[in-house]
């Protein structure tokens, strides 16, 4: 079953819960989820206008290789029901991997590569419409 959206940008800001306000009083966004980290910023979130979603988090004070996402001020997550194959495919694309596929905490598999001019794109099973998917017991 396809979902839409299925195609949401991922914010990342130096005072995440300043920019949690802020995109609500200049661009009507709703919270739809808001998940709080260890040192006060913000974990995870979506905001919600009408139909569409964008994600957010505190931005990391130092990049890591290994997880990128939190260093990139912007990025694009997309929800694909065949996370497994749709790696395959972007693999042998010649998509640059930054992690292969893999199980999330929060019942989503996942893939994170960059593309042909280094943009960082992350791939899953996890839609905010929805939720986690189907089965997850975590």
């Amino acid at each position: 079953m396809a979902l839409s959206p299925t195609l949401f940008p991922v914010f990342t800001y130096r005072d995440a819960p300043a920019a949690l306000d802020w995109l609500a009083k200049a661009f009507g966004f709703a919270q739809h989820v808001v998940y709080p980290n260890e040192d006060g910023g913000i974990g995870h979130a979506e905001l919600k206008l009408d139909d569409g979603f964008v994600l957010m988090a505190s931005r990391a004070k130092t990049a890591d290789p290994a997880n990128p996402f939190p260093s990139t001020p912007i990025s694009l997550y997309a929800y694909v029901e065949d996370v497994d194959g749709h790696f395959a495919t972007a693999e042998a694309a010649g998509a640059e991997v930054v992690r292969a596929p893999y199980d999330t905490p929060y019942g989503s598999r996942e893939y994170w590569v960059r593309d042909l001019e280094g943009n960082l794109w992350s791939f899953g099973s996890y839609h905010p419409v929805v939720g986690v998917p189907a089965g997850y017991a975590g």
